[in-house]
């Protein structure tokens, strides 16, 4: 009797142009995440990644092989690729991205083929389908394998943005035996490019609910003294990459907004890194909350759940910025609805998949600072309302939304596109 792909484990091979770059590293961590977790399955899982000068990985780690390839070497202006670097503000290419490209492409396509000769692997599996999709759909080509394109967002955006960029992510889309994406506002994109949406599942990202809880009186007091706030004030939280799309610069509007009692008993502490921080910084100083806005800077992941748990409120209001790009699920709401904490959020693409309005959290119309503001003065005067709304987020993590029962979603659909290619071979007898 033949063994089917549902009963046996699978060697899967990987493509990503982001993975964290060190053990805590905040970039992209759901891909790490999904390969370990695929791995506590029983499955073999090998992933290609682009070198990087901060790359600090193992050969192996939590039993996922990492494969980092050479693009650019001794070119460091040209590397560029992947990990944030290729984008300003997540808005425009950065002209170094365009002349890595050539380099970048030639070396993950080679990187990937070494991959499905030594491997031999049951599937393909790219990240992103510009730029990784491209790469790995010519090896799934060349090799008779299925092709599984993972949606996260920019992708789909650079896609839209540029016509020919358009027809090449169109053509691989429509190469894939599955396409997976975040949100359903991704998959419906990605199906005007050319998708199937038949072979379109929508998986949001899991989070790690044992790492991500609610905090102890203890754990709370240190965060908050680390943040160095006062006895007492309120801790609102928000944050991630400072880009456009993350709407922090509405979060300060709003924060501004607020009654001068409310704003003078709270504190606003953005984290995270980007390209925009002086631009924040300055609206923050200009709006006279230089004292009240508190920009930590990066947040290491194992720092994080701490200061996440200490929060009194947290906020994601995301937008969709002037060139139309997007977050798809942000993994911090999901680290924060796991936290317990009450939350307000943009009624953006993937978020009313995770929160219903009223239920787990707030959702308000994005880049209404009014709105924002309302929201966040109230749940600061209700704190019964808002612990019930922080302990029904927590609840939903738990009961949906976990690694291990996301890492199951994708592990379906890739076995679902091992046996749809496998049916396309033999009626094309190939």
């Amino acid at each position: 009797m033949v063994e089917t792909a549902a009963e046996r484990p699978l060697r899967i091979a990987m493509l990503t142009s982001s993975y964290p770059l060190y053990e805590g590293d905040t970039t992209a961590p759901f891909i790490e995440e999904l390969a370990a977790g695929l791995v506590a399955l029983g499955h073999a899982v090998q992933v290609a990644l682009p070198r990087h000068p901060a790359l600090r990985r193992g050969s192996v780690e939590r039993g996922v092989r990492l494969h980092p390839y050479h693009y650019a070497p001794g070119l460091r202006p040209l590397q560029v690729w992947g990990y944030a670097a290729s984008l300003n503000g997540d808005v425009g290419v950065k002209g170094a991205t365009y002349a890595a490209a050539p380099l970048a492409l030639a070396a993950a396509t080679a990187a990937v083929a070494g991959l499905a000769r030594r491997l031999r692997p049951d599937l393909l599996v790219a990240h992103w389908v510009i730029p990784n999709g491209p790469p790995v759909a010519a090896i799934a080509r060349a090799a008779r394998l299925p092709l599984v394109v993972s949606l996260h967002g920019s992708d789909i955006y650079l896609a839209e943005r540029r016509a020919a960029i358009g027809r090449v992510a169109g053509s691989t889309l429509r190469a894939a035996a599955a396409v997976t994406a975040c949100s359903p506002d991704l998959a419906e994109r990605a199906s005007r490019l050319g998708a199937d949406p038949a072979l379109t599942t929508v998986i949001p990202y899991g989070v790690d609910t044992t790492r991500f809880r609610p905090a102890d009186e203890a754990t709370r007091a240190a965060a908050r003294d680390w943040l160095g706030l006062r006895p007492g004030e309120r801790l609102v939280l928000a944050g991630g990459r400072l880009v456009h799309k993350k709407g922090l610069d509405v979060a300060i509007d709003a924060f501004a907004g607020l009654d001068p009692d409310d704003r003078a008993a709270a504190r606003l502490v953005l984290f995270g890194y980007g390209d925009l921080r002086a631009a924040l910084e300055a609206q923050a100083a200009r709006l006279g909350l230089a004292d009240r806005v508190l920009f930590t800077g990066r947040v290491e992941r194992d720092r994080f759940p701490r200061v996440c748990a200490a929060a009194d409120l947290f906020l994601l209001p995301s937008v969709h910025d002037h060139a139309g790009n997007v977050d798809g699920l942000p993994n911090t709401l999901l680290e924060a609805m796991a936290c317990g904490l009450p939350i307000v959020a943009s009624r953006v693409v993937g978020v009313p998949t995770v929160i219903d309005d009223g239920v787990e959290g707030w959702l308000v119309p994005e880049g209404d600072a009014g709105a924002l503001g309302a929201a966040i003065a109230a749940l600061l005067r209700d704190p019964a309302g808002a612990a019930a709304l922080g302990r029904a987020a927590r609840l939903r993590a738990e009961r949906e939304l976990t690694w291990p029962q996301t890492a199951r979603r994708y592990l379906d659909v890739y076995q679902a596109a091992i046996a749809r290619h496998a049916s396309a071979s033999e009626a094309t007898g190939r």
